[in-house]
């Protein structure tokens, strides 16, 4: 069975993007704030949380590699496309123009395949992928990423399967952990290792520094891999 393991990259739309209406509606609770700091404060929380949201956000980077073959692709948008010359190796490095031409790429490499593994993908990367790619009108390969929760085909997420579907709340034994952390505690090499984090990702976009978001973003799917082969290996089954 082929198997896809991915991670996506988000970065916010510009305030000044949207209109009086929209931005009344995103600043609304921090202009209830009792002072102008309080405010100010409020109003870059909110602009942080924008990059979460698939209506005020764009896809910049999606990492790629074959569980199989270790073979994949790391797409981001890049202003140098045309001149970044494709490199050999495992892992092909490929500039797109925008997001639209980033998303129907990925969709038509989704669709060779019979399971996708992510972290936290029910959760964020899949809901953001498709309302990214309505907007933007790009084809839609694979709708069933969100069936039925219980199943770790056609979609395992392992932040659902280390929780064993979240039994123990936010406390208990089972509690979620980013991945960095499940990283350590498995003894696998944190993506976070060489400094970069995602809470980095709207500054290298302003910066310009796309290939380092796409480097970045291999590495998140790479410890992905490791955590699916460990947990495939030694908790898969579980019930």
């Amino acid at each position: 069975m082929a198997t896809l393991v991915f991670d996506i990259e988000t970065t916010a739309l510009p305030l000044e993007s949207f209109d009086e209406a929209q931005r009344e509606y995103l600043l609304r609770e921090a202009d209830k704030a009792p002072d102008e700091a309080a405010k100010e404060a409020k109003r870059a929380e909110v602009q942080h949380l924008m990059a979460l949201w698939p209506l005020t956000a764009q896809v910049i980077c999606i990492a790629m590699l074959n569980v199989e073959s270790a073979k994949g692709q790391v797409l981001f948008i890049a202003d140098d496309y045309e001149t970044d010359a494709t490199e050999g190796g495992p892992v092909e490095f490929v500039p797109c123009m925008d997001e639209l031409e980033l998303l129907t790429a990925f969709w038509d490499v989704a669709k060779h395949y019979d399971q996708v593994v992510t972290f936290n993908g029910r959760g964020f990367d899949v809901p953001f992928l498709y309302l990214r790619s309505a907007q933007l009108n790009a084809p839609i390969s694979r709708k069933d990423w969100l069936g039925y929760r219980f199943a770790t085909e056609p979609h395992c997420d392992l932040a659902e399967q280390l929780t064993f579907y979240n039994v123990s709340g936010r406390d208990g034994a089972a509690r979620k952990f980013n991945l960095d952390f499940y990283c350590k505690a498995f003894g696998i090499e944190s993506p976070k290792s060489q400094g970069v984090t995602g809470m980095d990702v709207g500054r290298l976009t302003a910066e310009g520094r796309y290939r380092e978001i796409a480097e970045y973003c291999l590495r998140d799917v790479r410890a992905t891999v490791e955590l699916y082969r460990m947990w495939r290996e030694r908790l898969a089954g579980i019930k």
